[in-house]
């Protein structure tokens, strides 16, 4: 039975549905990281809110763990890397707080325009100041959108419901989707010269931090209006700071800072500035919503396999999980013989997939493949870390579909690329079963055994007897025997099941039978 801590708070729902699917769930809320550190170990998943640190220390320690969740869109306090590293998946629920997230940014976006927060101070201390705050109603406004996702797209349909003009800078939106929304697609610049509102949706990246720099603010519009609901650090915020004092910004509404929990900053004390503490996702609803989804994804993945919204590997959906199981076995132990059969130098890495399987989702596959091939030389790697291992080992990797397969419904060819040259190795599924049916362009069709003998060898008379008598000798039992052979007297290839491990000694007397050309023991 998998097992589960709840390590931060989380709707009573979210313990009901993993006991509900049979997963053991422990709720241990505020533990110090001391504490976390010497109970993880006991734990398949973990889920967490903003509070727990899933940092470097935490994963290493966590012997047993395969997945975190964070119930919740942002990750800061998990350390993805190591996470990859040790193949543990990261997911968080992207979607549960859209609406309350994109609902905070338009209530921010009206008490900026109408200096709600000041008002409302002013008129509570007993003055009436009507003239002080004349300031601008939305309708007919251009609302410009930096960054047009989930949330983007919630606010501008909101934005296009009050009669406003909505343009949007995201390099990945599409032409398509922007009609779609009813919005404008621009650049960057285009936008700063435009809007008379601008608000942020996007990630905190290295391409994104202080995308409102001080330069960009300079282009803007006199008396724009800047909301911020996503990420402090996407505003330079002294900036901001200089231009809502000299009055260039006319008001600005923020939810998040640089620095968080925000008890200084040096927009507190600017004119026109309304700010709250993090409040995006925080209504019953999205909290109810978020718990119930990390509950649903974290239970998948451990009971099925289904990897939704995961930060550092292929997404599985629960349809596909039962579907892509037989594929991702055959890619496994395919990658795997490839890798077997890697000495020194591996350069590259080549997918080929033929047929019925090449209409499938073949990220998972290919990362099964790649795990496959480099977990004889690097023994803790799985299909979440085996990508970001190739990558950073300098090990090309490429792959290709082909509609049609001349002989199987399925087909999947590996071509690994060394100094030595290139080998390739192809697999099909039969009766759900994975089975290699070519090695180095020789066709045959055998089954993968947990321990096999490889043998190639010059295809002379009396080979196949003179090996079956020296394993019979050295009290090794066949379990299955399989051949394939370019041409009669040509190169040949003998696969062959054994239900012993073969030690030093009858490899030797294997590779000095004649004729014989390479020997390798294969585990799979």
């Amino acid at each position: 039975m998998p097992k589960v801590l709840i390590a931060d708070e989380l709707s009573p729902r979210a313990l009901e549905i993993f006991r509900s699917r049979g997963i053991e769930a422990d709720v241990n809320v505020g533990l110090k990281k001391p504490d976390l550190l010497k109970i993880i170990a006991n734990y398949d998943g973990l889920a967490v809110r903003s509070a727990t640190k899933a940092d470097k220390d935490v994963i290493a320690a966590a012997k047993s763990l395969k997945v975190i969740g964070r119930a919740g869109i942002g990750v800061d306090n998990i350390d993805i890397p190591a996470a990859t590293a040790r193949g543990i998946v990261v997911m968080n629920t992207p979607f549960g707080n859209s609406i309350t997230t994109a609902e905070h940014a338009i209530a921010l976006l009206f008490a900026a325009a109408r200096q709600i927060g000041a008002a409302d101070a002013s008129t509570q201390a007993g003055k009436t100041e009507k003239n002080r705050f004349m300031r601008v109603e939305l309708y007919a406004k251009t609302l410009g959108l930096i960054g047009c996702g989930n949330i983007g797209a919630l606010v501008a349909e909101r934005a296009t419901a009050l009669k406003m003009k909505v343009i949007a800078y995201d390099p990945f939106l599409s032409a398509d989707r922007a009609v779609k929304l009813g919005v404008e697609k621009v650049e960057l610049d285009d936008l700063l010269a435009r809007a008379d509102i601008i608000t942020l949706h996007t990630p905190l990246t290295e391409k994104t931090r202080n995308v409102l720099s001080r330069e960009a603010l300079a282009k803007t519009k006199k008396g724009v209006l800047i909301v911020n609901c996503a990420r402090g650090g996407l505003v330079d915020e002294e900036a901001l700071y200089d231009g809502l004092v000299s009055g260039h910004i006319g008001g600005a509404g923020f939810d998040v800072f640089v620095k968080e929990p925000a008890k200084e900053n040096v927009l507190f004390s600017a004119p026109n500035f309304i700010a709250t503490p993090h409040l995006g996702a925080s209504t019953n609803e999205a909290q109810e919503n978020v718990a119930l989804q990390v509950a649903e994804q974290i239970s998948d993945f451990l009971l099925t396999g289904a990897v939704t919204n995961a930060l550092n590997s292929p997404s599985v959906t629960a349809d596909e999980a039962p579907k892509l199981k037989p594929f991702v076995a055959l890619a496994e132990k395919l990658g795997a013989f490839a890798g077997q059969m890697v000495d020194q130098g591996l350069k590259g890495i080549e997918i080929a997939y033929l047929g019925e399987v090449s209409k499938q989702n073949l990220r998972p596959l290919t990362a099964a493949a790649l795990a496959g091939v480099l977990r004889p030389a690097l023994a803790e790697i799985n299909m979440v870390s085996a990508p970001s291992v190739a990558t950073a080992r300098g090990i090309a990797v490429s792959e290709n579909r082909q509609e049609m397969s001349p002989v199987y419904d399925s087909l999947m060819r590996i071509t690994i690329k060394t100094d030595d040259g290139e080998r390739a190795f192809a697999g099909t599924i039969v009766a759900g079963v994975p089975r290699v049916v070519e090695i180095k362009g020789m066709e045959l069709d055998a089954p993968f055994g947990p321990a096999m003998l490889y043998v190639n060898n010059l295809d002379k008379p009396g080979f196949i007897g003179a090996l079956g008598a020296l394993l019979g000798e050295a009290g090794v039992n066949i379990a299955t025997f399989n051949l394939g052979r370019t041409a009669s007297g040509g190169d040949a290839i003998a696969l062959v099941g054994v239900d012993q491990v073969l030690t030093a000694d009858v490899l030797s007397r294997v590779q000095a039978l004649p004729h014989v050309k390479e020997v390798r023991t294969l585990a799979f």
